[in-house]
């Protein structure tokens, strides 16, 4: 143990020396959440600002109808009315852009208003992730015109309006606030860790392996009174080591990301700050660390077999696909953790994560996770140690 140790300070000595293990270990995690986070809160807040207090350009057809409509929008100063087109014009502006709505109202609107039935009105509008508000402003106001019709009937038939309530629905939602979060992100986060995990684990086991073949220093390290298994768990230590600590800072990044966020409510921050609570951030450790390892024993598995560390690159890097498409199935509706998932790896990280966020996880689930996760682990390790112990391989 005591050897092991050795190489492993060794080994991590050299590590922290690469300045690309520190980017990706440490500045890219503690760096990537705060300004996604920053740039995209102050971008959505800033174009849903603007959505709400532009003046809407509403096109109207009203074929003499509905004249309580047109002095409520012309009484309004978020809404500046056009009255003089025709229905294919209006049609046009709102694919142009030039409008943000047309509301053409039925010939006999009127009269089926007198008449107690319903009066027809069509809504054109071009909607897309950004328009959707617009189209949401312009429906609030048609709406308020059918209150008024509405309680005007209801007047002149001296009736009140709560005869047509028939039905007194009181809804509860017994999702708990951990369990909606979790449905929105909690397939997110995992993602994004295991992506760090990966990335802090790649570039360490490319240079403990491949990159001492390059530098002629793995010669040197084999004729040290060492045993070959033992400077293969001294490497695999510090390529363990950096996956988890690059997850650990991503989750800093992350906290100091939320942290920053002023526009969020109250309510909500603390449902997130309570998934970060020390619990949780244990229980997604014990998760990736035997992911941690499974990682670091295909790498340097790759990286001993490659002739240098260009060529392990080109090897490993390919393998970033394999880890997000896993990864990226934890984050679809529909997939939950059962006994069959708990079985997958990286999915079945993605899946538990979710489940423990929503604490709807239960035991058998969890411990098959982990089994899972340690199988592939131990595998992992026995594949590295054979192909560390192949001179063909070392010395290829």
């Amino acid at each position: 143990m005591k050897k092991i140790i050795i190489v492993f300070k060794k080994e991590l000595k050299d590590t922290l020396r690469d300045r690309r293990t520190i980017i990706f270990m440490v500045a890219l995690p503690l760096l990537v959440f705060p300004v996604l986070i920053s740039l995209a809160s102050g971008l959505i807040i800033s174009k849903a600002r603007e959505a709400q207090e532009k003046t809407l350009q509403i096109g109207l057809l009203t074929y003499g109808n509905a004249s309580g409509f047109s002095r409520m929008l012309l009484d309004r100063k978020d809404v500046a009315l056009h009255e003089n087109l025709d229905q294919e014009q209006g049609i046009t502006d709102v694919k142009q852009g030039d409008l943000d709505a047309l509301i053409v109202f039925d010939k006999k609107f009127d009269r089926k208003i007198e008449a107690l039935s319903k009066g027809s009105v069509k809504l054109y509008t071009k909607v897309t992730e950004e328009g959707e508000i617009e189209r949401q402003r312009v429906l609030k106001l048609l709406r308020e015109f059918e209150d008024t019709l509405l309680a005007k009937r209801f007047q002149e038939m001296d009736l009140d309006e709560s005869i047509i309530e028939t039905i007194d629905i009181e809804e509860q939602n017994l999702a708990t606030a951990k369990e909606r979060l979790a449905e929105a992100v909690g397939g997110f986060l995992p993602y994004l860790f295991i992506i760090f995990c990966f990335m802090g684990s790649m570039y360490p086991a490319i240079d403990l392996a491949a990159g001492e073949k390059e530098r002629g220093t793995l010669e040197t390290l084999l004729t040290s009174p060492v045993d070959r298994f033992q400077i293969l768990m001294g490497k695999f230590g510090v390529v363990v080591l950096t996956g988890i600590f690059s997850a650990l800072v991503a989750i800093f990044g992350l906290y100091i990301g939320i942290r920053r966020m002023t526009e969020i409510p109250p309510e909500l921050l603390n449902t997130i700050m309570s998934i970060l609570e020390v619990k949780s951030i244990l229980i997604l450790l014990s998760l990736l660390l035997p992911l941690s390892i499974f990682f670091a024993g295909i790498l340097l598995s790759l990286s001993i077999y490659a002739r240098s560390y260009k060529e392990a690159q080109s090897i490993i890097s390919p393998l970033m696909f394999v880890v997000i498409i896993p990864a990226f199935i934890g984050l679809l509706p529909g997939f939950e953790l059962t006994m069959t998932t708990a079985l997958a790896p990286i999915l079945n990280v993605s899946l538990a994560t979710k489940a423990i966020i929503a604490e709807t996880i239960s035991l058998p689930q969890l411990l098959t996770v982990y089994l899972s996760l340690i199988m592939f682990a131990v595998i992992s390790i026995y594949l590295c140690s054979k192909i560390y112990g192949r001179e063909s391989a070392i010395f290829r």
